[in-house]
């Protein structure tokens, strides 16, 4: 009988659930997730070891000619440690970076062929296509897999810290617009998976360098893949000064 009344009681509780009846303020100001992108060289894992209390997962061996808060990691499996070694301690970290999501995408093809595998239709897939990329199933098929394995792991990173930068490579791209072809600076992954990412972030920065000063842009223009959710950054082209990112 107690046991009814309490369930009673959390249903009554849930049903007279109070809605805001004016503006609920902004619980924060700072991108939670960020992306940064630009130029090979350009000094992208330099500015990240500028940030205090950042901890910086190598996956591409950049970080060797910076002193940084870094570990490095050669597979998932040493990324999933690490990120395991951080949980225990209690997130000691306020910021996480990961260096790059374009080495994060390469590694999860092989994580993406291991879901197809465990389902009826690729248990046999192996024996039938020896070495064979989950990317080589029929009709594009296999990218479904690969999706499903970066955003598993894309959730797994963003629990790792209060603010996650990922870190990704430039691709140029030629668009056709009004009849002329445009040069355009993209984010280097593929399709789907950069909707994802941009999806996931608040803040996407391009990084480039004029004269001999950093710069960041989250202006979204025609030929820039840029932009921001949060207010002081919107629109804004700035020197790259983590202290006028993270304002909280």
């Amino acid at each position: 009988m107690t046991e009814v009344k309490v369930e009673l009681k959390n249903t009554l509780k849930l049903n007279n659930m109070e809605l805001p009846k004016t503006k609920v303020k902004a619980s924060r100001k700072s991108p939670k997730n960020m992306i940064i992108y630009g130029p090979p060289k350009i000094g992208k894992t330099t500015v990240l070891s500028q940030l205090d209390d950042c901890l910086i997962i190598d996956l591409e061996d950049g970080s060797d000619m910076v002193d940084a808060l870094k570990v490095k990691a050669n597979s998932l499996k040493d990324l999933q440690a690490i990120g395991s070694a951080i949980m225990k301690e209690g997130r000691p970290y306020k910021y996480v970076a990961i260096d790059t999501i374009s080495k994060l995408e390469e590694w999860c093809e092989a994580y993406g062929k291991q879901i197809y595998m465990k389902t009826p239709m690729g248990k046999n897939f192996d024996t039938k296509n020896p070495g064979a990329s989950v990317l080589s199933l029929p009709n594009g098929a296999g990218y479904l897999y690969l999706r499903m394995a970066y955003k598993e792991w894309i959730d797994k990173l963003n629990k790792l810290a209060d603010h996650v930068i990922l870190v990704g490579h430039l691709k140029d791209k030629m668009l056709e617009k009004k009849g002329k072809e445009v040069a355009v600076k993209d984010l280097d992954l593929t399709g789907k998976i950069k909707q994802i990412t941009c999806a996931n972030a608040d803040a996407v920065g391009y990084i480039y360098r004029e004269g001999e000063e950093t710069m960041v842009s989250f202006n979204s223009l025609d030929d820039i893949t840029a932009g921001s959710r949060c207010a002081h950054l919107k629109g804004k082209t700035i020197p790259m000064k983590w202290s006028e990112i993270f304002i909280d």
